[in-house]
């Protein structure tokens, strides 16, 4: 190493890399004085030091906050990946003890998945973990990917067609849709034919985070069916087909999981039903046994 470098590292400070890290997650500088209990001044001077360091000016301030340049954006990994083992070195994988955290677990995942999961999650955490506590927002998928990236959530659920990034991603559960109708419906019993599924009057979801463009379900694109209306999300269809003559096209799991108490019957369409994935998305380069743990949860809460 030359005496350029060190003199180099000698200026560089862990403090410098975590003003670095959350400048460039939060993109606003108060914000990320606010996370790591600096005062404005402090993390301007820290941003200033960072500069004539790096020889760039990193960030520049804009009126909705700070934009990164090409040069901040090309150092993050290497920022993330000192972090990382600076965090390693000194402490090693911190351990998660469930019963006795009190940790606040941050999710984005579409309202279908939250009805799907959320009250064996609840019972699951009471029972294991009655100090945890989580919250969970509906964002669209490049919103949601970027929350994740600038740190204000933990995981990010749903259905992503890629662009994962520096992210990564592991499957949380398979499905397909089936046809959902009341019990003592008059047309339907426990099966449904073409006819009937073509002319019985569907009630489908419309928000993208619900469907992920699966074209408008219900229906293969050749067959013609008779729509009744739309609404944001799953479940709110499956209340209004248990109190109509309606019928919806939607995902099993879900359809499954609160027919007992809506009072549905759960079948098959008559053509090959559609397939689809629910993804976990976390940040690549996060050790955290906190998140696997809950990672675990969440799964388990699928059944």
């Amino acid at each position: 190493m030359s005496d350029f470098d060190i003199n180099q590292v000698r200026r560089l400070d862990g403090g410098l890399l975590l003003v670095f890290r959350e400048c460039l997650r939060r993109r606003k500088a108060q914000e990320a004085a606010q996370v790591l209990g600096l005062s404005p001044s402090a993390v301007s001077h820290a941003l200033t030091r960072l500069r004539d360091l790096f020889g760039d000016p990193l960030f520049v301030r804009k009126p909705h906050g700070l934009v990164p340049t090409r040069r901040a954006l090309e150092l993050e990994p290497q920022v993330e990946a000192l972090l990382q083992l600076a965090g390693a070195a000194l402490g090693g994988r911190e351990a998660f003890d469930p019963s006795t955290s009190q940790r606040v677990f941050r999710v984005s995942a579409p309202k279908f998945v939250t009805d799907l999961i959320g009250g064996r999650l609840l019972n699951a955490l009471a029972a294991e973990a009655p100090g945890v506590l989580f919250t969970v927002e509906h964002m669209v998928q490049g919103r949601a990917l970027e929350a994740l990236r600038r740190g204000e959530i933990d995981l990010a659920v749903g259905r992503f067609a890629g662009g994962f990034g520096e992210h990564r991603t592991e499957r949380l559960y398979e499905d397909r849709y089936c046809v959902a109708a009341r019990r003592g419906h008059p047309l339907i019993d426990g099966r449904i034919d073409a006819q009937t599924y073509a002319l019985a009057g569907h009630v489908y979801a419309m928000a993208g985070s619900e469907t992920a463009g699966d074209e408008n379900l219900p229906g293969p694109l050749e067959m013609t069916i008779v729509a009744r209306a739309g609404a944001p999300h799953w479940m709110t269809v499956l209340v209004m087909v248990a109190a109509s003559d309606a019928i919806a096209t939607c995902p099993r799991r879900l359809a499954e999981r609160h027919a007992d108490m809506l009072g549905l019957q759960v079948m098959d369409p008559p053509f090959e039903p559609m397939r689809l994935a629910v993804e976990a998305v976390r940040r690549r380069r996060t050790d955290d046994p906190g998140i696997d743990w809950f990672l675990g949860q969440l799964r388990a809460a699928v059944g």
